[in-house]
């Protein structure tokens, strides 16, 4: 509960831009609801959605495309938890 996740969804660079984008929404919205259906406070998460703006590989190549077509998942300290670091370090 002391921590923030940041969900972002990607796609390689085939197709068109429109349906990457929109891929990569369902994607990221997937994995946010598979976590919020599993009991964690939707509140907690933010859904990003890139389609293939932010390549991590080589579209150029298979394995690089199949790389891409991704998501990433950040867990973050909230304000609780960066309160809570800051007293413990002034003890």
């Amino acid at each position: 509960p002391d921590t923030n996740v940041i969900v972002a969804g990607h796609t390689d660079s085939k197709g068109k831009a429109a349906y990457n984008m929109g891929l990569s929404e369902r994607r990221a919205k997937a994995v946010t609801n598979f976590f919020t259906s599993n009991g964690l406070n939707a509140s907690r998460f933010t859904t990003k959605w890139f389609g293939a703006t932010q390549p991590a590989y080589d579209n150029a190549t298979e394995e690089g495309r199949a790389k891409n077509r991704r998501v990433n998942i950040a867990i973050i300290p909230n304000e609780k938890m960066k309160e809570d670091a800051k007293k413990q370090a002034q003890q």
